[in-house]
């Protein structure tokens, strides 16, 4: 399992951004996929995750403002954050439960929202 993400960057209060992560090495297409995020000195959170039929959950904290997709021919999936807040900012991963049972995470992308 590998997964590599993209798309974050330094944004102000109320923009928009929309992440990537490919995946590799797994039967993307049936794959659950998921987003987490983590702040130094925190625990990571889960933000969102996706069925491979669609099924999406999202955490109560960004339901009105996040959204999660996948695309599996390109092997992606994608987390649209809009109205961005200070306390988005954090680095976020992709994962499956599978990179998770294997002790797996990649680099995540950092965001970074000021006010």
């Amino acid at each position: 399992v590998q997964f590599e993400e993209s798309g974050g960057g330094s944004v102000q209060a109320g923009e928009s951004l929309r992440l990537s992560c490919a995946g590799f090495g797994m039967m993307f297409s049936i794959d659950v996929l998921e987003w987490y995020r983590q702040v130094p000195g925190k625990e990571r959170e889960l933000v969102a995750s996706i069925s491979g039929g669609g099924l999406a959950n999202v955490a109560d904290s960004v339901k009105d403002r996040f959204t999660i997709s996948r695309d599996n021919a390109k092997r992606e999936v994608y987390l649209q954050m809009n109205n961005l807040k200070p306390e988005d900012t954090a680095v976020y991963y992709c994962n499956n439960p599978r990179g998770r049972n294997e002790g797996y995470w990649g680099q995540g992308t950092q965001v970074t929202v000021s006010s």
